[in-house]
C-alpha cells in the first residue's frame, strides 16, 4: 500500500467511478482498476461493491476511507511544511458557484500581483463537496455562503450582503423603488436547483413571511436564471454582488423594504492542516479585501438597475 494508491481510492470514492476518477487524476481507466486491484488484493477485503458504471463503498472501504483522509492529509502537509519558503508553493480556493464568479477572481488577481509565484488553483463547487474537499484536504479555504455543517472545520464570517428582487423590466413591481415580501406572494419565482444554498436563503425567507414560493423553472446558473426573467418566466433574488455581471436586458433589480433577503458569507478551512507561509498571507488579503468589498457593496447595493 501507498499514498499514490491511496490517493486514487479518496479520488474514486468523492466520485463514485473509476473513471471520473481517471480523468481527474489524468490516467487511464484500467491504470484506476489495476490500483484498487492490487489495494483490495493488499487489505484482502473488498473495498467496492459495482453498481453499472458506479461503485459504493463495501463496509472495509468506509473504514479504510477515514485512516485514508488521515494519512494523505497528513503526507500533503510534510510536503507543504517541508517545502514551504514563504514566496511560493500552490493553493487552492473553493467557492459556491454564486459566489466563486464574483469575488474570487478580482481577490485572486490582487494576491496574485504581490505573489506572482504561488499558484493559485479555483474549485467551483456546491456547499456540500467543498466541504468534504475542506476536511481532506484537497482545497485551503473555501468560500460559501452559511449556515453550513462546520464538521470540524474552521469558520469565519467575511461579511453578509442583501439579495436583490429581479423582475421583467414590463412588470408593475418594475415600476417600485421598494416592494414588500407580500407583494410577491402571488408571484411566480425562477430559481436555482436544491443542490445551491440561494434557493434555501429565498425558500426560508418566503416562509418567514408566510408564504411558500411557487417555482416551475429552475436554473443551474444565475445567468439563466436573469435570462428566464427577462423572458417573462417569474422572479427572482440576485446576489447584490453578481448583479453587474449577470443582468439581463429587461430585467429591473429592486430592494426589498427593511427586512429584505440577506445572506452571509463565510470562509472554512481545515484548523489542523499545515498553514503555509502564502497561504497566511492569502488569509489576510481576503479578509481586507472582504472588508473593502463589504464597504463598497453590502452598504451601498441598495439600489436598482
Amino acid at each position: 500500500m501507498d499514498i499514490s494508491q491511496l490517493e486514487a481510492f479518496l479520488k474514486v470514492v468523492e466520485f463514485g467511478s473509476f473513471t471520473r476518477a481517471a480523468r481527474e487524476l489524468g490516467v487511464s481507466q484500467p491504470a484506476i482498476s489495476q490500483q484498487m486491484a492490487r489495494l483490495e488484493e493488499t487489505l484482502r477485503q473488498p473495498l467496492f461493491e459495482r453498481q453499472g458504471r458506479s461503485v459504493r463503498l463495501t463496509h472495509a472501504g468506509e473504514t479504510l476511507r477515514a485512516r485514508a483522509e488521515q494519512i494523505v492529509s497528513m503526507v500533503r502537509d510534510t510536503r507543504r511544511e517541508v517545502t514551504d519558503d514563504g514566496s511560493s508553493g500552490r493553493i487552492v480556493v473553493g467557492g459556491i458557484p454564486t459566489i466563486a464568479p464574483y469575488f474570487l477572481p478580482p481577490l485572486i488577481a490582487r494576491y496574485h500581483k504581490r505573489f506572482p509565484q504561488v499558484r493559485i488553483e479555483l474549485r467551483e463547487d456546491v456547499t456540500e463537496r467543498l466541504l468534504r474537499l475542506c476536511q481532506q484536504g484537497e482545497i485551503d479555504v473555501a468560500v460559501m455562503a452559511l449556515p453550513i455543517d462546520e464538521t470540524g472545520l474552521k469558520v469565519e464570517l467575511l461579511f453578509d450582503e442583501p439579495l436583490l428582487l429581479a423582475v421583467p423590466s414590463a412588470h408593475p413591481l418594475s415600476a417600485r423603488d421598494r416592494i414588500r415580501p407580500a407583494d410577491l406572494e402571488d408571484e411566480q419565482f425562477v430559481l436555482l436547483g436544491e443542490e445551491h444554498c440561494l434557493r434555501g436563503d429565498v425558500v426560508r425567507f418566503c416562509q418567514r413571511h408566510a408564504f411558500q414560493p411557487v417555482s416551475v423553472n429552475q436554473a443551474q446558473q444565475l445567468t439563466t436564471v436573469e435570462q428566464l426573467v427577462a423572458s417573462g418566466f417569474g422572479v427572482s433574488f440576485v446576489p447584490a454582488m453578481a448583479v453587474d455581471a449577470v443582468a439581463a436586458r429587461r430585467v429591473v433589480h429592486r430592494p426589498l423594504t427593511s427586512g429584505g433577503p440577506r445572506r452571509k458569507i463565510a470562509a472554512c478551512w481545515n484548523p489542523v492542516r499545515y498553514q503555509t507561509k502564502v497561504l497566511r498571507e492569502f488569509f489576510r488579503e481576503m479578509r481586507t479585501f472582504a472588508a473593502e468589498h463589504k464597504k463598497s457593496h453590502g452598504e451601498s447595493a441598495s439600489g436598482g438597475s
